[in-house]
């Protein structure tokens, strides 16, 4: 099957996960309308496609990957929704639809990404046929991951340097935790739901993880010149008009063109050693350094 056959299945797989799950009868139906609206409101899915490219690298039940596709969406999902909020990015686009705050109300869209989180480790915390021990590590995988030690650190740093010139170091550093982090996270809950992931695997899937959870920063920054708000989903050009330190800003646009082929070429060399078996991965890789959204 080819990659974007792929994508597609996987696409729609956890988007009927999701719209299942969501749509459970709930007592405070503005909050569940908020969680659903943020939840389904389109969207790649590269996060849920890569935990179930790594569950079938390493030739796992791809049933045993459900929970952990649809907990890192629910995560990236409740993290868009406050990052959007007036107190942090203040945006009023989202994937071409008005922000969750802007459909519903400030507060109501609070409750709705602190919904969405809670959601994701119920989900991933259910019984399931996967050894315990393993359970508990995809557990730890998220929780770390989008903790002050990974997305939220992230989104702190960018936040306490907006309208500053920073070095690429600091760049870097930041986006290795608000974007990377969940791609590792992905990749290695997508590996470990395999039960059959050796230390060595995990290994080269983190130095593939790191490199395309990079990559995938420098295309939005290069995107965000690029691209007009139509394509984008968002205003155009919404992080020149926040003073945001950015690849092009600080390399230049052909200088972070060059970085993303970098980032493309590491992120295949640590897949060499699997064989035909990482072509989907391979495609992926690819897929998110040519996206024009």
């Amino acid at each position: 099957m080819s990659g974007k056959a792929l994508l597609q299945q996987y696409q729609q797989r956890v988007e009927a996960l999701l719209e299942t799950e969501i749509n459970t009868t709930s007592h405070a139906e503005k909050v569940r309308a908020a969680m659903q609206y943020s939840l389904l409101n389109g969207g790649k899915r590269v996060r849920p496609v890569l935990v179930y490219m790594a569950n079938q690298l390493l030739q796992g039940d791809l049933s045993n990957a459900d929970a952990a596709a649809s907990a890192i969406e629910c995560i990236h999902s409740y993290s868009l929704v406050h990052d959007d909020l007036p107190a942090m990015d203040d945006d009023d686009l989202r994937r071409g639809k008005p922000t969750c705050h802007i459909q519903f109300d400030e507060a109501t869209a609070i409750l709705a990404g602190d919904g969405l989180q809670a959601l994701a480790f119920d989900l991933l915390s259910r019984p399931t046929t996967i050894a315990p021990a393993i359970q508990l590590q995809m557990i730890q995988s998220l929780a770390r991951n989008s903790s002050h030690q990974g997305m939220v650190g992230g989104q702190s740093i960018d936040l306490s340097n907006e309208g500053k010139r920073i070095p690429v170091e600091t760049l870097e550093l930041m986006h290795r935790h608000k974007t990377g982090a969940l791609i590792n996270c992905s990749i290695e809950m997508g590996a470990l739901s395999s039960e059959q992931a050796s230390t060595e695997d995990l290994t080269r899937l983190a130095h593939y993880s790191d490199a395309i959870g990079l990559a995938f920063q420098v295309k939005d920054d290069i995107l965000d010149i690029e691209a007009d708000t139509e394509t984008l989903g968002k205003p155009q050009g919404s992080d020149l008009a926040l003073e945001k330190s950015t690849y092009p800003s600080l390399l230049g646009l052909d200088g972070a063109k060059h970085k993303l082929a970098q980032l493309n070429q590491q992120a295949q060399d640590n897949l060499a050693s699997f064989g035909d078996r990482a072509e989907p991965l391979r495609w992926l890789a690819n897929y998110i350094v040519e996206r024009q959204y």
